[in-house]
């Protein structure tokens, strides 16, 4: 029997803690095969509920990563600087090839999302590069539907990834070099610029862009990408589950290890659609935070921060005690619907 439940009625269900056997069902147009259970109980405190079990809703099961082609993992620290060659002027110059397809991704347990996507992945590559280095991106789109690139920094309007500027709209099976130099320094984005732009955005074409200072930043113990994204599996404009890195409850199910005393800086981007603003919550800790990261002094030490959609910067901490600590989405209903994780912090 076909049903449609609202992301409310979804989670007042209880069904996050079935979704392993819940599978295609649950959302949308799709077909019902289980019933929920009753919803674990929240709590603030970074410990588990009564129950022992995690305070967070969370799927059962794993996603197939290998049919993905990505692990959320895997993209935490994985920096691409390209194809390295040095032009007859001295500048560095970083080539990429990219390709936008159409993939279907399991983003829960039994639930697959028809996306598209830059090089089969969400988010998309992270480019990463110096200040003033060339970049060129060797664009195809390999997909049934025009898109586009539209990096956030500085370059000529012919390379501004839009219609009605350079070459506009790259339509299927044509191909389009974006080429334009590193500037400013700090932590950006790209993302398809083509209409409807929500569409284009909600269904994965996004990805970090890091450009680092000429000088350099301070030397750290890790650095993570996370990109904050959601996912509206049944086409509504609404959003049925959040996620950082593409898949909900990733970094619940496989906690990030760090080490006490370690320094961690975290290159955070809000590419979320349909909701106006979304945030970054660490338990039991404050960091130090670089909006846009274009500065190297922090403008605040806290432990919440929002940003609306394409803002980001950068977040740096340490934990001085080890143990399991949650971070996650300061608003209960994202992180209930998959925007949640947690830092292992050993000895």
């Amino acid at each position: 029997m076909a049903i449609k439940l609202s992301r409310r009625d979804f989670l007042k269900s209880g069904a996050l803690t079935l979704m392993g056997t819940l599978g295609a069902a649950a959302l949308g147009h799709f077909t019902q095969s289980a019933a929920g259970a009753s919803p674990q109980p929240m709590s603030h405190a970074g410990q588990t509920g009564h129950t022992g079990r995690d305070p967070m809703a969370m799927a059962v099961g794993e996603v197939d990563h290998e049919r993905n082609g990505f692990n959320p993992t895997d993209i935490l620290t994985d920096f691409d600087y390209g194809a390295v060659s040095t032009l007859p002027s001295g500048q560095t110059l970083r080539e990429y090839q990219w390709i936008a397809a159409n993939k279907t991704i399991e983003v829960v347990p039994g639930i697959e999302f028809p996306a598209w996507t830059y090089n089969g992945r969400i988010p998309g590559p992270t480019l990463r590069c110096t200040e003033g280095d060339r970049i060129r991106v060797n664009f195809t789109n390999g997909s049934d539907h025009p898109h586009t690139v539209h990096f956030h920094g500085v370059h000529p309007a012919e390379m501004d990834g839009v219609p009605g500027e350079g070459p506009g709209l790259i339509q299927p099976g044509e191909s389009f070099s974006y080429e334009f130099d590193a500037d400013p320094f700090g932590v950006h984005l790209y993302h398809c610029h083509a209409s409807p732009l929500a569409r284009h955005i909600a269904k994965g074409l996004y990805g970090a862009f890091i450009v680092d200072p000429k000088e350099g930043r301070p030397k750290v113990d890790h650095e993570f990408v996370m990109v904050m994204n959601g996912l509206d599996v049944d086409f509504d404009d609404v959003n049925d589950f959040y996620a950082v890195n593409g898949i909900p409850f990733h970094y619940q199910n496989h906690p990030i290890p760090i080490r006490v005393g370690e320094t961690v800086r975290i290159y955070l981007i809000n590419i979320l659609e349909f909701d106006l603003i979304n945030s970054f919550h660490l338990h039991a800790n404050f960091f130090h935070y670089y909006p846009t990261g274009t500065s190297l002094t922090p403008s605040e030490y806290t432990d919440t921060v929002m940003q609306t959609q394409a803002q980001r910067g950068i977040l740096e901490f340490s934990y001085k005690h080890p143990g399991r600590y949650m971070f996650h989405a300061h608003n209960t209903e994202f992180a209930e619907l998959g925007w949640t994780g947690h830092f292992e912090v050993s000895l």
